[in-house]
Order: structure tokens, then sequence, then C-alpha cells
């Protein structure tokens, strides 16, 4: 018996086999292709009940299975998971287009959506029309059956292409190890660093200590080693992912992704990507995005350049470095702030001990929202490491079940990232509620002694990491707190450039006294961070902020150069990088180093064309968070605001109307050139 083919409400991980996804998958197809036909056979006059949220309620189990396979594949993969994934993803991409190239289909969506001046429905269900019209007129519903088939060609494609991109870079990362069996190479790591590189050589049966390019094991090495030259080991191994002219480069991979989006715009009608992409977002246009991205790399450029030269002279005094370069960058830069500001990263990491961290993080969470969390042990769960929560409101009421997982395994991709294995949704009276999981790559507990030993240190954060870890929570919240009709406007279903307000807003809570007094408790000893500590990560907090904003400047402004206009002419995925970069370059180039074949947010994830957006956000958020400071930190009257008009709205409405409603007015960009210190 297929699990996945029997009613489920949490995902039943340990009943699911890597067999069970592809035939799960083709019958749920074929069932939704059912629905769909039921449809389209309707012989009753289309109204927005029998054709518009009919078609939003199909294929329900479907999507909660694809989810679940994605998922994994991103979160606990291996060979043959890939492998399915390069037949189940065309499969999808193929199913997909059959739906929105489906002229009966359409004709009944057309048909409400032209005569909906004249129909009684709510906000909420005249965004659901308009997204259900423009999901077929975007994606080819118009098209020529000549140029369909063009189009169902070039998704198939791209679909394969992605995964291929995304599988290579996971592979680059896994095939590098620095093993070290010299003690005086690991001069200036911190202990933790170390425990964690013996543990890992442990793991992998080797002596010594072993690094690798997961992010727990890279950052403490490129920010600590002593030794240069193994800090130029890993820096250039970690800048060349896909870029070895080998089986796992992803140059050509690259441009293909890049010409076929282009080519997929130019036959639905846009003249580029970029210009698909942002008709459906705040922005809008590639000319309001660069516009945005040139105002900001205008304000912020002279200070990244003083703060560069800053660096560079402290290097030469420290080191007498004569040039500063990309493996310098990290080291330098913390000792300047370690003198500067008397603060260390290391110092403060016996405070945020992960458990108290997310203990934390919850407590925020109960404070603004009314949120109570209780860890489960009867959920289901993909790996040993993940854990299980049931989410209830002050009515002792199911808000969510909330899955975390925390520390990084071969099988899982690198970085941070919020995803859902459920939608909420209001389906006859009953609000379904949603199942949110956050997945990060966070430093182990180090063990002691052998087999079955406990813990000898907790997993312990950088400060850097405990801002990820509310990020990512911020995001768990919009998905947890959605209350919409409909599961596709649900949740995190806005707008790209609205999605990472709930996220970067609750950053700015790990500054706050208020808030650490809540958790940063050294894991020993119970002391409450110190007080000079909390005004010192305030004092810290604008430190480099010029280089930072042209750092990320330069990424939105290489996704807008991929996306914003022709490819057909670039040969050279290398050189057009360096081109495009030249405005924002502080660090010489290396030439062996590319970041296009591994910038995975891109070419593999949802950003192409939206990179942009989290600057865009950052605006949103730090206006947002000024409202926050007027009336206190944990107002309960603008966390209810927030709540009511963000947070539980999902994409029903204009997210700059949703904003005005919550703030009052538009956005204030001054607010963020305030707090990142760039207004002079």
């Amino acid at each position: 018996m297929n699990p996945l083919l029997q009613p489920f409400d949490t995902a039943p991980f340990s009943q699911i086999k890597n067999e069970h996804f592809l035939p799960a998958i083709t019958t749920l197809i074929e069932a939704t292709k059912a629905e769909i036909d039921n449809i389209t056979a309707n012989s009753k006059t289309p109204t927005f009940n029998n054709t518009v949220e009919a078609l939003e309620l199909t294929g329900e189990q479907l999507e909660r299975v694809s989810s679940i396979f994605f998922n994994l594949n991103s979160a606990e993969t291996n060979e043959e998971i890939q492998k399915l994934a390069q037949e189940i993803s065309p499969m999808l991409t193929e199913f997909g287009n059959d739906v929105l190239l489906n002229e009966a289909l359409f004709k009944r969506v057309k048909a409400i959506y032209e005569q909906q001046g004249s129909l009684a429905l709510t906000e909420e269900q005249l965004m659901l029309l308009d997204k259900k019209y423009k999901s077929f007129s975007r994606n080819g519903a118009n098209l020529s059956d000549k140029k369909k088939s063009q189009l169902r060609k070039i998704d198939a494609k791209l679909a394969k292409l992605k995964l291929t991109f995304g599988e290579n870079v996971l592979a680059e990362t896994n095939k590098f190890e620095l093993h070290i069996n010299n003690k005086e190479d690991l001069a200036g790591l911190p202990e933790g660093a170390q425990e964690a590189a013996a543990q890992t050589a442990q793991e992998k049966g080797k002596s010594g200590w072993v690094f690798t390019l997961d992010y727990p094991s890279y950052a403490p090495f490129i920010t600590y080693a002593d030794n240069r030259e193994l800090r130029k080991k890993v820096a250039l191994a970690s800048g060349a992912k896909g870029f070895h002219k080998d089986e796992l480069d992803n140059s050509e991979n690259v441009l293909q992704i890049a010409n076929l989006r282009h080519q997929r715009a130019q036959l639905l009608g846009y003249k580029s990507h970029a210009h698909f992409v942002l008709e459906e977002r705040m922005a809008k246009t590639p000319e309001k995005v660069k516009s945005f991205l040139t105002d900001l790399m205008q304000k912020a450029k002279p200070a990244a350049e003083r703060e560069f030269k800053e660096l560079e002279i402290f290097a030469k005094e420290l080191d007498n470095i004569d040039r500063l370069e990309k493996w310098d960058g990290a080291y330098y830069s913390e000792k300047l702030k370690q003198k500067r500001f008397d603060l260390d990263d290391e110092k403060l990491k016996p405070y945020f001990e992960l458990t108290k961290v997310i203990d934390g993080v919850f407590t925020v969470s109960e404070k603004l929202y009314g949120l109570q969390f209780e860890e489960v042990f009867d959920i289901d769960k993909y790996h040993e490491d993940v854990k299980t929560y049931k989410v209830k409101d002050v009515a002792d009421q199911l808000v969510a079940i909330f899955y975390a997982d925390f520390h990084p395994r071969a099988g899982k991709r690198g970085g941070a990232w919020m995803t859902s294995f459920k939608p909420q949704k209001i389906k006859e009276g009953n609000n379904d509620r949603p199942h949110v999981s956050i997945v990060c790559n966070f430093t182990k507990p180090v063990l002691s002694g052998a087999e079955g030993a406990t813990s000898s240190k907790p997993s312990l954060l950088t400060f850097n990491e405990v801002t990820t870890l509310f990020h990512e929570f911020g995001h768990a919240l919009h998905g947890m707190l959605a209350n919409t009709m409909y599961p596709s406007l649900s949740g995190t279903s806005v707008y790209w450039d609205f999605v990472e307000l709930p996220s970067q807003i609750l950053e700015n809570w790990c500054y706050e006294k208020e808030t650490l007094e809540l958790f940063a408790t050294h894991y020993q000893t119970g002391e409450m961070i110190p007080m000079e500590y909390i005004q010192k990560i305030k004092d810290s907090a604008s430190f480099h902020e010029g280089m930072q904003t042209l750092r990320q400047l330069s990424f939105g402004m290489l996704d807008m150069a991929w996306h914003g206009s022709d490819p057909s002419d670039i040969k050279d995925v290398k050189a057009f990088e360096t081109a495009a970069f030249k405005d924002t370059q502080l660090y010489p180039d290396t030439l062996d180093n590319c970041m296009s074949t591994a910038f995975s947010h891109i070419f593999q994830g949802g950003y192409s064309a939206g990179y942009y957006s989290y600057k865009w956000a950052e605006v949103l958020d730090a206006d947002a968070f000024a409202f926050f400071k007027e009336e206190g930190i944990f107002s309960k009257k603008v966390a209810d605001r927030f709540k009511s008009f963000v947070l539980s709205q999902g994409g029903t409405q204009d997210p700059m109307e949703l904003y005005i409603k919550f703030r009052g007015k538009k956005p204030d960009p001054e607010a963020l050139l305030k707090r990142a210190g760039l207004l002079t």
C-alpha cells in the first residue's frame, strides 16, 4: 500500500520509501486531470464557484506529495531521490502546462474574468480570479498551438537544467575537504570550530581535523584561521563551485537557463525575463529595480570605499599585507571589529545556545502574537535531527504544526530556508491549519567520547546565526498565522519582493536589550549576557554596512544583468559576470572563481529577476520596525496591526495596500539609510 495515496494529515515520513514517489505522483496527476475534466465538462454557465474556486481546490493531494518530495530533495536527498527528481520534475512541468494551456478551461476562466465587474465577489475572490486568469495569460494560454508547443519544450528543458544546476552545487560542496593534521594550522580558530572539525574528521574515519564548505565549517575558518594560505585554499574552493570545466561545471547550464528564460519571455510577448517576472512584483519594471539598486549603490559606495581603504590600512599595519584579497576580508574585518568594539563572536557564542535561542524566538512570538509552542514526539519526521512542535493560540486552538531542522549533513543543501508541507485554507467553514518548516545549517553539538556519549558542548550560535534563525522564523510566522480562504493566496504566497518583510523585520528584535534578556544566558554559568555586550552588539550593527550593502547590491545587479536583456550574445560566463560587477567591485578579481555557477538563488531557486527584493524588503522592514520602536518593541497594538494586515493576509490584496493599512503611510527609504548609518 502506497502511504502517499492514502489520506494523511502530517506527512507520513516513516512509511515513505523512495519507490513510492513516482507511482504516487503519476496516479495523482491523473486524478487531478480528472478533476479538471469535470470542470471543463460542466454544461452549466461558468461561475466563480464552479470554475475558479473549483480549479483552486483541484490537486490538493498532488500538491502535498510534490511538496514532500521536493522538500526532501533539498533537506535529505540522495542519488536515488536526485534521479527521481530528474524524472518527476519534467512530469510536473508538463502537467502544469497541460492545465495552463487547456483551452476549454481558459475559456471558462476568461468568461468570468471579463464579467467580474458585474459579479458580487469579495476582495479575496477578485484577487483569486485575477491570479488564476493571469496564470493562464502569462503562461501561454493566448498563444498559437505552434508557440504553445515551443513553450512546453522550453519549460521541460528548464525544469531539468535547474535540477542539474542544484545537484552540481551540492556535489561540489560535498566534494571539498580541507584535511589538517598539523595543530599549528588551526591557529586563530575558536575552540568550538576546532572541536567541530575534529568531529567531522572522526565521522569521516580520518585523523586530525576536517573542514568543509558547509557554512558552519567554512565561516569560522575564513573568519579566524591565521594561516593565510589555507584561508585562500578554502575561499578559492568555495568561489569555484560549478566552475572547474568538468562534469560538475555549471557554466553551460547558466547560459542555457538564461537563454531559455529569455526565449520564454519573448514567446509570451515580454521584452525580457525580468519584464515578465516583475509584472507580478511590487517593483513592476526592470527600470524601477535598476533605479532602486543604482540609487542605493550611490549612497552606499562612498562608505564602502572608505571602509575598504580603512581595512587595507589595518591589514597592512597588522600583518604587512600589501594587497587585500577576498580570503582576507572576513578575517581582518573581524579583527578590526574586535579592536574597535572589543566584540568577538566567540565571546558572544556561549550566550547563544541553540535551544535557548529557539526558546527566545518562541517567547518573542508569544509576546507579540500570543503563540504557544509545545515540542511533541508523536509526529513523523524525515530525520532524527528534526524537531516537531504544536503551535497554539491563547484560546488553546491549533495554529500550526512546526518542523525545525537545524544541522548540516551530506544530503542537505547549504543555506537556510522556510518551506511548507501543508498550506492553510478555509473550506466548508473549517479553517485547515498549515504545516510549516524551517531548515538551517548551524553547528552541531560536539560529542565527547565514544558511541552513545552525551554532548560535551551544545550547539552554540554566532550572532549572525541568531539573526538567521530569527529571519527564517519570521517567514514561518507568515505561514503559521495565515488566515485566508484559498491556499494559493495563503501565507507566503505573496509578491516575491514582499515575502522578505516578515522575515527581515523579525531580525530587528535580536539587537534589542529587551529581547536578549529573554534568552541570552551563558550555557555553562547561566549568567545573563553582560549589558556592555548588548550595547556593543547595537553599536556594531552598522559596522561595515557600506561594504555589506554594496555586496548585496552587486548580487541584485548580477541577477538583473542575466535576466534584464537578451543573453544570446553571452559566450563567457566569467567575463559577463566581471562586467556586471565592475561598479561594485572592491576586492581584486580571482580568475578561477565565478559566482554565477553556484548562484542557486537565481538559477535553481525562485529569485531570478528578484534578488533585489532582499534590499527592497529592508526598506519596508526598517520603516515597519521604526513603528514598533515608536510604540515599544512588544507593543500589542502594533503587533496586532502587523498580524492583521500583513502576516494573516497572505496575497489577498496588493502588498502596498496592506503595508499602508498597517503603517498608515507608504514606506520611507530614509529609515533604511538611517539604520545602516549611510545618511551623511
